[in-house]
């Protein structure tokens, strides 16, 4: 079965748990993720906003626009990544994602880098980091890569290997000169690290 027929089985199985049943009557649409399945990086936000709802994509407002010249920086583009949230449904007004729901969604964000089997995984904004990183400071810790093993199906023998890398959430730097510069140097980290891993 290829990546992409086991990430489509993923969206099936979000639909049929009736995950967030309370979210999901006010969003649009289901936002589970786009790119490529076979990627080495992973980048992970928090919820979909009001664009990502409408389009059904993550990260197509203003902070998609930003992570695309960011990519663009380090000679990539969207295609070559993949890119979803923790919560795939669009929290009311945009507000924080709640902590039961994103302990409702982990189980399939953990399926969906099960199968995709990232090198790195690029947390943007402090919620994105707290499922992985629950303990640290975004402050502290953004653009340190950290090695962790994360367990899989919640089964603690079944782990899968991955680089950390914590960055500010790219909303946050659009209105942020200070925290802009520093995501765009953080960002620019990555090659490097995707070159020590191999």
């Amino acid at each position: 079965m290829s990546n992409q027929t086991e990430l489509d089985t993923i969206v099936q199985a979000i639909i049929d748990d009736d995950v967030t049943p309370e979210l999901k009557a006010g969003a649009t649409q289901l936002v589970f993720g786009e790119g490529n399945p076979e990627a080495e990086i992973v980048f992970i936000g928090e919820a979909p906003g009001r664009q990502e709802d409408v389009q059904g994509k993550p990260f197509v407002g203003a902070s998609g626009k930003f992570l695309n010249e960011m990519l663009e920086m380090i000679g990539m583009k969207r295609e070559d990544i993949y890119i979803t949230n923790i919560v795939k449904y669009r929290p009311p007004d945009n507000r924080d994602p709640s902590p039961e729901e994103k302990k409702a969604f982990l189980p399939y964000l953990q399926r969906q880098l099960e199968v995709i089997q990232p090198k790195v995984v690029v947390t943007l904004g402090r919620h994105s980091m707290n499922c992985f990183l629950p303990d640290l400071q975004i402050s502290k810790v953004h653009g340190e890569p950290k090695r962790v093993k994360l367990s899989l199906k919640g089964d603690s023998d079944d782990t899968l290997a991955v680089v950390i890398l914590p960055l500010f959430h790219p909303a946050a730097a659009l209105y942020n000169p200070l925290q802009r510069q520093t995501l765009i140097d953080d960002f620019s980290l990555i090659p490097a690290i995707i070159k020590k891993i191999k």
